[in-house]
C-alpha cells in the first residue's frame, strides 16, 4: 500500500483553478521527488496533502484512511512529518527544546530516532544543543528542521525545498541524512530546485507545469530527457 495516495485533487483560491486532477502515489519506503518552477503548484498540493488547506474534489489518503478534509494535527498524527520551506524553528527555544518538544513514538510504535539518533545523525546539533534556534547558521537551522522532523517518527517526511540557499558541503550533507532516513524505512517527497542532484538522489519523480503533472515515472529515466525537463523547468 502507498504511504500517500492523492486522486483527481483540484484546488481554487477564489477564481483561479490552481490545481487540475492531480494524482500522486508515494510508494511506502520510496523517495520521490516533485518538480517544476515557481508558482505551478506545488506549495498549493502539499498544503492540501496537509490539511492546510482543503480541496474542493478528489481525495487525499494516508495508509488507505481518508484525510481529505481532515485538519493538520489528524493528518500529522497517521504519521506525516513537514520541513517547511523557510524551516520554521522556534528562534526563542534551544536545539534541545525544538527537537524534545516533537518526541514521540510512529503511528505502530516505533522509536527509530530518539534524540541521541537526530544528533548523532546531525554532530553539529550536538555542539549546539544549548543554543537558541536565532543563533543557528542557516545551515544549522535545516539540520534542526530535519531533526525535529524525525523525532516524530513518522511515516512519510516531507522537505519543501530543503537545500536552498545553503552552501555546497551543507547540501551534500542534508542529501547524506536523506539517503539514511530511507534505510529506517521512511518515505519521503522532496521539492527542490536543482533537479539534477534531486533526481540522482530518488527513486520516482513528478514534474507539474501549470497546476497539472505534465512528466512522471523513474527518476533515473527523466534524468535520460534533459531537454524535455528543460523545457518544463526552465532550466
Amino acid at each position: 500500500m502507498s504511504v500517500l495516495s492523492v486522486t483527481a485533487l483540484n484546488q481554487f483560491y477564489g477564481g483561479s483553478h490552481t490545481l487540475w486532477d492531480v494524482s500522486l502515489d508515494v510508494p511506502a519506503g520510496s523517495r520521490t521527488c516533485l518538480m517544476g518552477r515557481n508558482g505551478m503548484g506545488k506549495t498549493t498540493l502539499l498544503r492540501s496533502i496537509l490539511g492546510l488547506t482543503r480541496a474542493q474534489r478528489g481525495s487525499v489518503a494516508v495508509k488507505g484512511k481518508d484525510v481529505t478534509h481532515a485538519p493538520p494535527h489528524r493528518v500529522a498524527r497517521l504519521g506525516i512529518a513537514y520541513v517547511p520551506e523557510g524551516r520554521g524553528i522556534f528562534p526563542n527555544l534551544s536545539v534541545h527544546e525544538n527537537l524534545v518538544m516533537t518526541a514521540r513514538a510512529g503511528v505502530d510504535g516505533e522509536c527509530a530516532w530518539t534524540l541521541e539518533r537526530v544528533l548523532g545523525t546531525f554532530p553539529r546539533l550536538a555542539e549546539r544543543i544549548d543554543h537558541g534556534g536565532q543563533q543557528l547558521s542557516g545551515g544549522e537551522q535545516q539540520m534542526l528542521s530535519i531533526g525535529r522532523a524525525l523525532m516524530t517518527n513518522p511515516r512519510l517526511l516531507i522537505l519543501d525545498e530543503a537545500t536552498e540557499g545553503l552552501a555546497p558541503l551543507v547540501v551534500a550533507e542534508i542529501w547524506r541524512v536523506i539517503a539514511s532516513v530511507r534505510a529506517t524505512g521512511i518515505s519521503t517527497l522532496i521539492v527542490d530546485r536543482d533537479y539534477r542532484k534531486v533526481l540522482a538522489h530518488t527513486d520516482r519523480a513528478v514534474v507539474m507545469e501549470k497546476g497539472r503533472i505534465v512528466l512522471e515515472g523513474a527518476s533515473r529515466h527523466l534524468l535520460e530527457q534533459p531537454n524535455e525537463l528543460g523545457r518544463r523547468l526552465g532550466v
